[in-house]
């Protein structure tokens, strides 16, 4: 491996001192104030901007009352206008990249990535790798190479009619194809040839071939992928030497992973373990339409938005948002300086790729505002809510999280559904179907009901909407169902959502996921 010029080192120095300073000078309102001064100048040139009115010196108040929030669906017209080619559509000029996202919730989505969207990347990435050097005081990670555990790193064609000429992928290629060369070549692993190599399992053994003797200082991915890997690592590394008994033994160097996408608590402990007991963990918010923000103060104190990054940001509060056609919530929609701490927003995206007041689908609840950190705390679809119960992704792993670590017992994957249960006066109840995978191996065997009876009890601590519905018995007691090892891993197999960027859904209005559940456990839902 080539030794890193003093001049590449200095980057990092460069990077903490000077540089994300300058970038943080303002506040952050008044860098929201300046990003959609930035945006509106460009999006005035479009045709989108025409049609809604915007002008290169639009006062928000005046973008609120014009433009109407978006989602994917909605802008389908405007997107197969791009996909064949047309310019000035959502943004300047042509787009000929698209990033595909992960398809948790919904089917993948293929959004537009412009030259302008690329360098909101680069500089968010590097704004995250500076609130971790600023917070721990000094810049180490660049003293070594970083790992990023992505998804398959190749562009492949828009599947798209009539777009032969465009290309797609997810964000890990994305980034992996725009790095800046000296980063490429002095800090970024794996090998580009690696990234690209399509079967999952074979491109975790090169990249534990090719990076078991490097100087790794940060390790990145999803949570879930990251066990995978550092276990392939371990296992190889102590056939060499029995001594090797997590990643600092392998990287004496390593000191930060990375992590974000889904919730790192079922996952800390095996972490930590595997990881070594001087590595910090440092959370990041990325999305397909953006990265949102990341850790810059201790873990309880949530997310730093990016406020300087090129993004503007809107939040509407989720009340609201089941209220009425999101068309007409436009004006309910607020600006950072009005959010609220401990309220649950649907935020809304106006992006340099040309989606103007876009809705990801992201709910959030700020922790702070002075400065603005915000934590995840699930998504629009991905919401339990057939029985009027409204409870929240967040809520529902709080609550599994908190029973299992009262009892000693560590969680692999989980996923919750609704169950009607058929009356025959008239008067359908419901309740939630829990689908729970336990590691083996503990003091206390778990079982079915002893689950159900403290779910219940926690979900209507935390949760009022659930407690309401419990309490006048619109909703009977959870049932939960404790599976083999292995059945969640057979279900993301063969739906095509093993390894990547893929995520497990935790929970879903509908019973897709848990009727091929009960397939592959053999249960009936009864």
């Amino acid at each position: 491996m080539p030794a890193i010029p003093k001049s590449i080192l200095n980057f990092g120095a460069d990077l903490a001192t000077t540089w994300m300073p300058w970038r943080l000078r303002l506040s952050a309102v008044a860098a929201q104030a300046k990003t959609l001064r930035v945006l509106t100048r460009q999006l005035a040139r479009t045709a989108q901007g025409r049609e809604y009115g915007i002008t290169p010196t639009l006062a928000y108040g005046k973008f609120a009352r014009l433009v109407k929030p978006v989602t994917y669906e909605s802008l389908a017209p405007q997107l197969e206008r791009i996909y064949r080619g047309e310019s000035d559509v959502l943004w300047p000029g042509p787009c000929t990249l698209f990033t595909r996202t992960a398809g948790t919730a919904t089917p993948p989505k293929y959004l537009p990535v412009t030259p302008a969207m690329i360098q909101h990347y680069r500089v968010a990435t590097l704004a995250s790798l500076y609130f971790y050097t600023a917070r721990i005081g000094h810049t180490g990670i660049f003293r070594g190479r970083q790992l990023f555990l992505g998804g398959n790193a190749r562009l492949t064609s828009l599947p798209v009619a009539a777009a032969d000429h465009a290309a797609c992928g997810d964000l890990s290629a994305i980034a992996v194809q725009n790095l800046s060369p000296r980063f490429k070549k002095y800090f970024s692993e794996p090998s580009v040839a690696i990234a690209q190599i399509e079967d999952w399992s074979a491109r975790l053994d090169a990249i534990v071939a090719r990076t078991q003797y490097r100087d790794i200082t940060m390790l990145a991915g999803l949570p879930n992928w990251l066990t995978i890997l550092i276990g392939r690592m371990l296992t190889r590394a102590r056939k060499g030497n029995t001594r090797t008994a997590n990643l600092q033994d392998l990287w004496p160097n390593f000191e930060c992973l990375v992590h974000g996408g889904t919730s790192l608590a079922s996952f800390t402990d095996e972490l930590k373990l595997l990881c070594g007991p001087g590595v910090r963990f440092h959370e990041v918010y990325p999305a397909s339409e953006g990265f949102v923000a990341a850790q810059d103060a201790k873990h309880s104190l949530g997310l730093r938005l990016m406020t300087d990054v090129g993004i503007f940001y809107e939040f509407l509060p989720l009340p609201e948002y089941d209220s009425a056609p999101l068309a007409q919530l436009g004006p309910k929609a607020v600006p950072l300086e009005s959010v609220k701490p401990g309220v649950d927003y649907v935020m809304l995206m106006t992006t340099p790729a040309g989606l103007c007041r876009y809705v990801n689908g992201d709910i959030v609840r700020f922790i702070s505002t002075k400065p603005p950190r915000l934590i995840y705390v699930g998504q629009t679809k991905l919401r339990l809510n057939s029985f009027g119960e409204r409870v929240l992704e967040k809520e529902i792993t709080d609550a599994l999280l908190k029973v299992c670590l009262q009892h000693g017992w560590r969680l692999i994957n989980f996923h919750v559904a609704p169950l009607i249960i058929i009356s025959l006066t008239g008067h359908n109840r419901g309740r939630h179907e829990w689908w729970v995978e336990l590691k083996p191996g503990t003091v206390i065997t778990p079982t079915g009901p002893t689950l159900a009876i403290e779910l219940d009890a926690e979900l209507q601590r935390i949760s009022p909407g659930y407690a309401a519905k419990r309490q006048t018995g619109d909703m009977e007691d959870p049932i939960v169902r404790l599976v083999m090892p292995g059945i969640f891993a057979h279900w993301m197999q063969e739906t095509g959502l093993w390894g990547d960027l893929h995520k497990m859904p935790r929970c879903r209005s509908d019973r897709t996921v848990a009727d091929r559940l009960a397939e592959i456990a053999r249960f009936t839902a009864d």
